[in-house]
């Protein structure tokens, strides 16, 4: 716990800004002098003498009261013309910080900077290891695990739009210190290297193989081999500001990386009309993700509302779809921190579903040396306590997917870590796939899919159909409605 001293000493520091606005986009003034300006939001803090904060950015940082050293952390990035004041107010991250137990820093770049406060994602002066904003952000996380106590070992990171391709540069440049990242409406690593080629990876990003993005990877740490960060991808399918082909790129990008291939082990629909695609690793466990949300244009999924899924607010690029901070926190394991922190016990191996039907699920999983009960999950809430090693879990509605783990907890009631989720999806209530069989062109004429430089893509999943012409034919499956995926293997008609 963080001596109550300390923390009112952080709620002390002063606000500051750098004076000057450089015409260059991306150069970087000295710092300035600082100079107190109007409090942040409630709950907002700015910190300051964090680093040598060579890319001339501001700290600021979210620590819920009660948060034990050791908590995870969570850095977010804001998009062009926002400030982390926007972020911390409208991207529902705080709710889940409260919630789950877990400390945020939002870095902010300014007009010093860039002319739109982007965060130089196209720039290897700021996005490359040791360099500029990459190091300042980096210098964020090192000052918290000293201040706060925060655990290295769980560190993510997420950004929307240029602090969606800052996330992926950074989970590019440091596998060392990010365990994983979400990337919304961003770029892929290293998309471009220049101002003068942001704007072709904005539109449509290079034609590259999956080993050819991957490459940027490796090679923004060589000699890096593992382990690589768990990456989940946001993506709009009508955001015409950042293209939806980059979504593809980098699930292309990160699933090579990983060594897993580009086909998803599961897909699965979810609210606000998204489709998760789940990649696993070698071991079962989720390492990329993928949510395309049909229709949304450009900007961060939220879901304004009281659920336990829903959070939030509206605003300029604050899209009302769906709570994306709670799935990605869900796919990051943060949902599991708040029983025991991860310590104690370690998690329970062997968790599976055993059976569905439309109303229930069944679980089971291996015994734990020295556990007296398990606590069961579901989408992150705590739905019951057993003795036992499974478990059934009733009263659930047709064809839904719920995500479960358990953790296990000793004698005294102290909770160990939690288990890798797994989902169960119960049966009924999903409306029946269709197929269609056509050529490229009738496909875009019939609004299966869409265009870009030249190639044909699966409205939905992205998918790459080949080129656009009336010589190339797939058969594609839509399911949920406006979702279509390649089906040319055999194209299954039932529940989906």
């Amino acid at each position: 716990m963080r001596p109550p001293i300390l923390r009112r000493l952080l709620r002390r520091v002063a606000s500051a800004t750098a004076c000057g606005l450089l015409a260059v986009l991306g150069a970087h003034p000295a710092p300035a002098v600082a100079a107190p300006t109007a409090a942040a939001a409630a709950g907002l803090q700015q910190v300051t003498g964090f680093g040598s904060n060579p890319g001339n950015l501001q700290m600021f940082a979210y620590t819920p009261d009660g948060v034990p050293a050791g908590a995870p952390l969570v850095v977010a990035l804001h998009g062009c013309t926002q400030s982390a004041n926007a972020y911390y107010t409208n991207s529902g991250w705080t709710k889940y910080a409260d919630l789950w137990g877990f400390d945020v820093v939002f870095p902010q770049t300014t007009s010093a900077n860039n002319a739109l406060s982007c965060f130089g994602w196209f720039d290897p002066a700021d996005s490359t290891r040791g360099r500029g904003e990459a190091a300042s952000v980096v210098q964020m996380v090192e000052y918290a695990k000293q201040t706060y106590g925060s655990d290295g070992r769980r560190v993510f990171v997420t950004g929307l739009s240029a602090g969606g391709g800052m996330t992926a540069d950074l989970l590019a440049a440091y596998p060392d210190v990010f365990a994983g990242g979400s990337v919304a409406s961003g770029l892929p690593a290293q998309c471009a290297t220049s101002q003068a080629a942001a704007s072709g990876c904005q539109t449509g990003p290079q034609k590259l193989t999956p080993a050819q993005w991957g490459d940027k990877v490796r090679g923004s740490h060589p000699g890096w081999t593992g382990p690589w960060p768990r990456v989940a991808i946001w993506q709009g399918t009508s955001d015409y500001t950042v293209h939806p082909a980059n979504a593809t790129a980098l699930r292309d990008q990160w699933t090579d990386v990983w060594g897993i291939g580009q086909t998803p082990s599961r897909t699965e629909s979810l609210p606000g009309n998204t489709t998760r695609s789940v990649y696993d690793d070698a071991s079962g466990r989720p390492a990329v993700e993928t949510f395309s949300v049909s229709g949304m244009g450009h900007g961060l999924p939220v879901s304004p509302g009281s659920g336990a899924e829903q959070c939030g607010s509206t605003a300029a690029y604050f899209l009302d779809t769906i709570c994306s901070a709670y799935h990605t926190g869900v796919f990051w394991g943060l949902d599991r921190t708040a029983p025991g922190g991860g310590t104690g016990l370690p998690a329970p191996a062997g968790l599976k579903v055993t059976g569905v039907t439309s109303s229930s699920a069944s679980l089971t999983w291996s015994a734990v040396t020295g556990a007296a009960s398990y606590t069961v999950y579901r989408d992150g809430a705590k739905v019951a306590t057993t003795a036992s090693t499974s478990f059934t879990d009733t009263g659930l509605t047709a064809g839904t997917a719920y995500r479960y783990s358990v953790t296990a907890a000793d004698p005294s009631g102290t909770a160990g870590a939690g288990s890798s989720a797994v989902t169960a999806t119960t049966t009924g209530g999903a409306a029946p796939a269709t197929c269609f069989t056509a050529t490229n062109y009738a496909h875009v004429t019939a609004g299966r899919a869409h265009v870009s430089g030249g190639h044909a893509y699966a409205n939905g999943s992205n998918q790459d159909m080949g080129l656009y012409n009336v010589f190339v034919t797939h058969t594609l499956r839509e399911s949920p409605a406006g979702h279509f995926v390649i089906a040319d293997s055999g194209c299954q008609t039932g529940s989906s």
